[in-house]
């Protein structure tokens, strides 16, 4: 009996954007053969390119798969998802940013020898009547249907860095994050550990999601190891992208980090004295912070997305 051979798996951070007209047709483009799934339509957008921002990729992929230049307008959602593709060998995680756009300009035109083909305006009536991607679907509030998942979530390290083309080290890794509340409206700080990049900073409590994960699980997962806190989901706030083009951490070497990182609101109903379970880990103190501490916090004290976010959740 031949041995079956173990699909390679493969993680990857893509941006895709819903695009309307004044007729309320929807933007699509269809995966070309030279795809792994042909003759699906999907939203036009692709994968984000080391140290490129969500956003930007989705306007130069939409511009890319379609002639058309659009402007980002809003944060839709962050999702994610795995698919398998035996005659490919592969099992691909997909961690996927969504976005509302408008079209700036251009002419719509098709596209030969490329993973997507052709473009078109749908009307909302003949949605349904197409093969659409599950992610197009859920995006656009329409039945999905399955797709190919792996039987078992297959093993994937958490943190990987490979060699770029320059010859340094490149890691490319998405986490959630949380500004985390209790009815005092305090916010839960943790501090950076020694030795990783921001050390001694204060962060927001959350961090790289797993394979096969959801970033809003994945961040309630993070919640308890990091601070010992139960939350529950509010609101998704926004979306933050970082390089660091030679971060220096526990691993002693440079590398070219680049995170993509969603930030969420989460509420605490049962506040505890915080603790950090995940002892030697990136987190050294986690901590209960008053509305005017945060307020005087400075660049100095905070990771740049920590500062970020609380803009977002708390804007003057």
């Amino acid at each position: 009996m031949t041995a079956i051979e173990p699909m390679e798996a493969l993680r990857r951070i893509a941006a895709y954007a819903v695009v309307t007209d004044p007729d309320h047709r929807v933007l699509l483009v269809r995966a070309s053969a030279l795809s792994g799934t042909p003759g699906t339509w999907s939203l036009p957008g692709g994968a984000v390119a080391h140290g490129e921002h969500p956003n930007e990729t989705v306007v130069r992929e939409t511009a890319a798969e379609t002639g058309l230049s659009i402007a980002v307008s809003g944060l839709a959602d962050v999702v994610a998802d795995m698919r398998a593709l035996p005659h490919r060998g592969v099992t691909i995680h997909t961690d996927r940013v969504i976005y509302t756009a408008r079209v700036r300009g251009g002419a719509l035109r098709d596209r030969v020898d490329q993973p997507t083909d052709l473009a078109r305006w749908v009307p909302a009536d003949e949605l349904t009547d197409l093969p659409l991607r599950r992610f197009t679907s859920l995006a656009l509030g329409l039945p999905a249907a399955d797709e190919a998942v792996p039987d078992d979530v297959p093993e994937f390290p958490s943190f990987h860095a490979a060699p770029g083309p320059d010859g340094l080290h490149r890691a490319q890794r998405f986490a959630a994050y949380a500004v985390a509340t209790d009815r005092q409206r305090r916010v839960l700080l943790t501090r950076v550990a020694p030795n990783y990049p921001g050390a001694g900073r204060w962060h927001l409590p959350g961090g790289g999601t797993d394979y096969g994960e959801q970033p809003g699980a994945a961040l309630i997962r993070e919640l308890v190891e990091e601070t010992g806190q139960k939350g529950r989901l509010v609101e998704l706030l926004g979306v933050a992208s970082h390089r660091d083009p030679a971060s220096l951490g526990p691993e002693g070497y440079p590398i070219d980090w680049h995170g993509v990182r969603a930030f969420y609101r989460v509420h605490v109903d049962r506040a505890t004295r915080p603790r950090v379970s995940d002892s030697g880990g990136s987190t050294s103190e986690a901590r209960w912070v008053r509305p005017e501490e945060v307020a005087a916090l400075g660049p100095e004290d905070v990771t740049e997305v920590t500062a970020e976010a609380i803009r977002a959740a708390f804007p003057s």
